[in-house]
């Protein structure tokens, strides 16, 4: 046997044994949570990016229209939201400035961005 401290056997490194397997699965939980944040993150950034692009192809679609009638502007506008991955919430033509609302999902997060579109503006 091996030798004894104090009446009990001394056993040095052995008293460690498993100690690396618990800690390499925390650290792997713990990595599993960070991909998982980073992951979801990366969702919700998918998902804003769709919304504020399909809300500004929509509006500049229906300000393209606008002399056709709101109606037609606004089914311009859905037709384009619907080919990027989005949908309409909101359209209004007043002149020849569209103001449109688009709304995207991807994964658990929804989200919308809004846009308006018209003739430039004189400088100043």
């Amino acid at each position: 046997m091996g030798r004894h401290l104090g009446g009990r056997p001394w056993r040095g490194a052995a008293r460690d044994r498993g100690a690396a397997t618990v800690w390499v699965t925390v650290v792997l939980a713990a990595l599993c949570v960070l991909c998982g944040g980073v992951f979801a993150m990366g969702q919700a950034v998918v998902a804003r990016h769709r919304a504020g692009g399909a809300a500004d192809l929509a509006a500049l679609a229906a300000a393209d229209h606008w002399a056709a009638g709101p109606s037609v502007a606004c089914a311009a506008a859905d037709r384009v939201a619907t080919a990027q991955g989005a949908r309409l919430l909101h359209c209004a033509v007043r002149g020849a400035v569209s103001h449109v609302t688009a709304g995207a999902s991807v994964g658990p997060f929804s989200t919308h961005a809004r846009s308006r579109a018209g003739p430039a503006g004189p400088l100043r």
